[in-house]
């Protein structure tokens, strides 16, 4: 987007920077990076990365202070996975954020979605040294936000992950951890803070304790779990695990499990309303009883089809055809699981009967969301492409939440996840640089 930059780029670009780009990322992360990695970084002004860091902040500050939507949330908790121990706040924090055109032709920055849940932070910042590196980008380029330098970065993570604990009683737990895609960041957290990767499912509860096998073998007790493993994914596995995690355990979370759902996709449609829907009068203080212009209109699918729902998005401004048939096709509008990961489930001009074929016991579990038009704005040798920037935060005990670093998605499908945009290129996980 900044143009000097981005034809300097093009300019001086070669295969070979690029081979020795991933090279570098596996060897630095010890091993082979799975999911795709552009060729190019994105250049951005920093004030467009900061008006999306203050809206990612404003929004989770206005849910932290709306009991009717935490309770709501809390309502929508599976039973097997309401963990004990919640944390007053969450550790981390993503929101992400498409470019779109406003109605006065403007590019804007539109929430994508919210969600209280750990990304790549290590990762991402071997990738941005990697650009930075393979393309001899000006060394007046910046990446961390939140006026954080390399080392205010670490130092913040390391508070955020281990608390006041020791490393070796400190793990970062996921669902087999060595054959996730996002392997290489645990890997690169695991080096950088001294603590272990272990399986979830490999946790071993002796008392009001749970414990770890280090590489020697030896029981080691564990005080605070770095958590990475997702609901969504266990549910659909159907893991059992050796402890039951409603259980009130001696262990803290960085990264408490509940959080995942407390600010998640289902804040998007109470963070649409508007101080005109009577849902919302008189729930929150004035300043935050306005729908925020960067949240996209959006709406459960329960009141979807019962009609609250489409009268909502329509006087909202989203245009909808009229009626009940089955055949209608809604264009303008995406259906979205509230829970899930990597873009999955998300569904396209969806149909009524495509809404109403979803069993009503499970309608709870969807909305529908205005959809918008990702502005192709990276000019490539394959055309224009689509950013989809996401801000990175950390929030460690006694702190502040603070934007730390962003991560980009480039593509040029529907969807901007690297798993959607297979066997293209100039596109896939990628880093943006500030000027």
């Amino acid at each position: 987007m900044i143009d000097k930059l981005r034809a300097a780029f093009n300019t001086g670009f070669t295969a070979e920077q690029y081979r020795n780009l991933l090279a570098r990322l596996d060897t630095d992360s010890g091993t082979k990076v799975e999911f795709r990695v552009a060729e190019t970084p994105v250049f951005l002004p920093k004030a467009l990365l900061n008006e999306m860091a203050d809206a990612g902040i404003r929004l989770t500050e206005r849910l932290l202070r709306w009991p009717e939507y935490l309770v709501g949330a809390r309502n929508s908790i599976p039973e097997k996975f309401c963990v004990a121990g919640e944390s007053s706040h969450p550790h981390f924090l993503t929101a992400d954020f498409a470019l779109v055109r406003d109605g006065k032709g403007t590019l804007v920055p539109r929430l994508v979605e919210l969600q209280a849940f750990p990304s790549v932070y290590a990762y991402q910042t071997l990738l941005n040294h990697a650009y930075a590196d393979a393309y001899d980008l000006p060394k007046s380029l910046g990446t961390f936000l939140g006026d954080l330098t390399e080392a205010g970065f670490w130092e913040l993570l390391r508070r955020t992950v281990l608390g006041n604990h020791a490393p070796e009683n400190v793990v970062l737990t996921e669902v087999d951890p060595l054959h996730q895609k996002t392997l290489p960041d645990f890997l690169l957290t695991a080096k950088a803070l001294g603590i272990a990767v272990v399986d979830i499912t490999s946790l071993i509860p002796i008392g009001k304790k749970l414990h770890y096998r280090n590489a020697q073998g030896e029981l080691i007790p564990i005080h605070r779990i770095y958590n990475r493993a997702i609901a969504d994914e266990m549910i659909a596995r159907r893991i059992e695990l050796p402890f039951r995690l409603t259980q009130e355990w001696d262990v803290e979370w960085a990264g408490h499990p509940n959080w995942y759902f407390l600010i998640s996709k289902y804040a998007v449609p109470w963070l649409s309303k508007s101080a005109n829907d009577s849902s919302v009068e008189n729930k929150f203080p004035l300043e935050l009883s306005a729908g925020d212009p960067v949240v996209p209109p959006a709406v459960f699918l329960t009141d979807f089809l019962n009609g609250t729902g489409h009268t909502q998005l329509a006087a909202a401004g989203v245009s909808l055809p009229q009626g009940n048939d089955p055949g209608i096709i809604y264009d303008n509008l995406l259906l979205k699981p509230l829970f899930s990961f990597a873009g999955k489930g998300i569904q396209f001009s969806p149909s009524r009967g495509d809404l109403l074929a979803i069993p009503e016991q499970q309608r709870g579990d969807y909305l529908l969301q205005q959809r918008m038009y990702f502005e192709p704005t990276v000019k490539t040798p394959h055309g224009l492409t689509q950013a989809e920037i996401r801000i990175l935060y950390l929030w460690p005990d006694g702190g502040e939440l603070t934007p730390a670093l962003s991560l980009v998605r480039l593509g040029r499908g529907k969807m901007m996840g690297v798993d959607h945009n297979k066997n293209q290129e100039w596109v896939g996980s990628s880093a943006a640089f500030w000027a």
